[in-house]
């Protein structure tokens, strides 16, 4: 993309810019660019808008270590507008949810279905902090990579054992603690389940 293919007269100097999860495809938040930030933008691979009302750029994320990784930019037809798809770091909207569009309905389909991964992800991250003695998960990433490993190699095998059987709720519970413990293995590598998708994706594509 050119920079300088771009209208930013049409705004004033300023362009709005839709930032999209790369991996959930879900909105997440809209702000304005002038040139500068979009510049600065590629430049540090963080995104990074022009506010209005502080009249400065600012990066999301500075305050909040919450940043939005900027994987690809997309103009529209008039290009006087940007899609910006992103890895978003944590919560993105200021009140904690993960995206500023956020609503009841909305939150709720994604709390049973696919999303509900992200979300457990971003749960798993806070409880990276919190006292071993109160949380579990905190104890399992006291514990090490190695461990971890080794309690998601145990729950492989439970799978495996309830697949021979007929109780399909008890197979559920256990592709759960699987999935759960992966999680957990990956966040402690210093990964994230979005990789995963990222690479189920790119297999698919292929």
């Amino acid at each position: 993309m050119n920079i300088d293919d771009l209208d930013f007269g049409k705004g004033g100097g300023l362009i709005p810019v839709i930032a999209q999860d790369i991996n959930s495809g879900r909105v997440l938040m809209q702000a304005w660019m002038n040139k500068r930030a979009l510049e600065v933008s590629i430049e540090s691979g963080r995104l990074t808008f022009f506010s209005r009302s502080r009249n400065r750029l600012w990066t999301k994320g500075e305050t909040s270590g919450n940043y939005l990784l900027l994987k690809e930019l997309i103009p529209d037809c008039d290009k006087d507008s940007l899609l910006a798809r992103v890895e978003p770091t944590g919560p993105v909207c200021h009140t904690g949810n993960d995206s500023c569009f956020g609503s009841e309905s909305l939150i709720r389909d994604i709390s049973t279905g696919p999303l509900f991964l992200l979300q457990l992800e971003g749960l798993l991250k806070q409880r990276m902090g919190a006292d071993p003695q109160t949380s579990y998960t905190s104890r399992l990433f006291e514990k090490g990579v190695k461990k971890i490993a080794k309690k998601v190699g145990e729950e492989a095998v439970e799978l495996v054992l309830e697949a021979e059987n007929t109780d399909s709720q008890r197979f559920i519970e256990e592709a759960a603690d699987l999935i759960y413990h992966l999680e957990v293995l990956l966040l402690a590598k210093g990964l994230d389940i979005s990789g995963v998708i990222g690479e189920l994706r790119d297999r698919y594509k292929g």
